[in-house]
């Protein structure tokens, strides 16, 4: 592994709660760090402009995921200074429904986010990783896409299909020293889970009776970035306070 100063991280989904945390975490790790945003840009850019104040190294980047030529264009910017060694393939929507009344276009457009969007950044990112020799590609899924969740077929879909193409890129890496894995966040505290999950339906749901924190999730994709974490791939870790 080349020195930490030298080794490119991005982020997707960067201006959320989880992604933003993640971001801070890696630039704190040594890592240069892209920010992706879509529709927030600003908030990618106060938070890098925070990590650089800090002495670390980050980038806002914007694009949207569902527009090949957007994320051709934002790839080639990235790749201009050198190959990302650490993706993070964060973003994600909701678009919740019970399937007997969920519309094609919301079927159509989580996915087109959560798992289209994982093709279409990745995808063009393997080539100059494998050259390296070294890489760590860690998609963030969700428990939705591990047991499912009622009015959310949509995403559970894109967040299990990301589960499944990660194990077969995990075997198509290997070899060249890159590790794939996925983290399955349950309930995080952010601005979705603080209004769907009242104190008593956390009580209900979750054994340890809390919300996790996007710190304890970073905590872990920091782990799975690091060399501590070089004999583990194809994995999917749930931090979820007990769910399943």
């Amino acid at each position: 592994m080349t020195e930490k100063s030298r080794i490119k991280a991005l982020v997707t989904g960067g201006s959320g709660d989880i992604g933003a945390t993640i971001a801070n975490q890696l630039a704190m790790d040594g890592y240069e760090v892209w920010i992706h945003a879509n529709s927030q840009l600003n908030k990618a850019e106060l938070l890098a402009e925070k990590i650089n104040n800090q002495g670390g190294l980050a980038h806002p980047i914007c694009f949207d995921l569902t527009d090949i030529n957007a994320v051709e264009a934002g790839i080639e910017k990235i790749l201009a200074t050198g190959p990302v060694q650490i993706l993070i393939n964060n973003a994600g929507i909701h678009d919740d429904a019970v399937m007997a009344g969920m519309t094609h276009q919301q079927w159509q457009k989580v996915i087109a986010v959560s798992l289209d969007g994982f093709f279409n950044v990745t995808q063009p990112l393997l080539l100059p990783m494998i050259r390296t020799r070294w890489g760590r590609v860690i998609n963030i899924a969700s428990v939705a896409g591990v047991m499912g969740n009622r009015g959310q077929t949509n995403y559970a879909a894109a967040k299990a299909g990301l589960i499944g193409a990660s194990k077969s890129l995990a075997l198509e890496l290997a070899s060249r020293k890159i590790t794939v894995n996925v983290v399955a966040p349950g309930v995080i505290e952010g601005e979705m889970a603080n209004s769907s999950f009242p104190p008593e339906r956390l009580n209900q749901v979750v054994p340890m009776q809390r919300a996790g924190k996007p710190q304890e999730v970073a905590d872990l994709v920091s782990f799975l970035a690091s060399d501590k974490a070089s004999y583990i791939t194809g994995q999917t870790f749930s931090i979820n306070g007990g769910m399943i």
